[in-house]
């Protein structure tokens, strides 16, 4: 709601003056990526988080996966997978879903544990999700739990950017059209396995440097101002 009044470096100091000393304290110190940079001098991290289920307020995240984007490259040593471990079952019709198991999540690490490295990662860069709901409003919760503050961040979202360019030419969106492995075939990318969170943010940020050369086919014109989504 505040995102509608203030921009989103002011969202940060605000988040700032309320975070304890600590981690989310330094990542909020950070200045963020300016809408100008240009592409090439960007630093992305594709994230996709694995939750017990949509709701921030009662469900859990169960493992992140990350890969960075350099340059308008994928980096694949920059990838990261981890899981979490929640203390307690996990639900059935989630592990339908991400295949994560109890014995599974119980070699994970704590969310305590987990979230200062994510953080780490993240600061200053650029996030790239698909559906930023879900990574934002976790991630916040998690925050604003932990560390008395939410999580800011510039974000570019693949759902919001092929809203738009189904929009653009005047296509209808169908119930389906919008999830990341339906959009994937329309770029000629291959299919992988959906719901592994590693393979879900390597997915989305494929998908994302096939519609930036889409939407900005010269390079030289190509800044984060024209995928920002928030």
């Amino acid at each position: 709601m505040l995102q509608r009044f203030f921009s989103l470096d002011s969202l940060r100091k605000r988040a700032l003056a309320k975070a304890e000393p600590g981690v989310l304290q330094d990542y909020l110190s950070t200045p963020l990526t300016i809408k100008q940079t240009n592409c090439e001098d960007l630093v992305i991290v594709a994230l996709d988080l694995e939750t017990t289920g949509l709701d921030p307020k009662k469900d859990q995240i169960l493992s992140y996966g990350l890969v960075e984007i350099r340059h308008m490259k994928i980096r694949l040593n920059t990838s990261r997978h981890q899981l979490i471990s929640i203390g307690e079952e996990i639900p059935e019709e989630s592990a339908v879903i991400h295949q994560i198991t109890d014995d599974q999540a119980a070699t994970g690490i704590s969310l305590e544990a987990a979230l200062p490295e994510l953080l780490h990662r993240l600061a200053g860069k650029v996030m790239l999700v698909h559906y930023a709901a879900i990574e934002q409003n976790f991630l916040s919760a998690a925050c604003q739990q932990l560390y008395g503050a939410p999580f800011v961040i510039p974000t570019i979202d693949t759902l919001l950017l092929a809203q738009r360019i189904f929009e653009r030419r005047n296509h209808t969106i169908q119930a389906g059209d919008l999830r990341l492995f339906n959009l994937r075939p329309r770029y000629n990318l291959p299919n992988y396995k959906a719901h592994n969170a590693l393979s879900d943010a390597l997915a989305t940020a494929e998908l994302f440097l096939a519609m930036a050369a889409e939407i900005v086919p010269r390079p030289s014109q190509c800044q984060l101002s024209r995928f920002l989504t928030r």
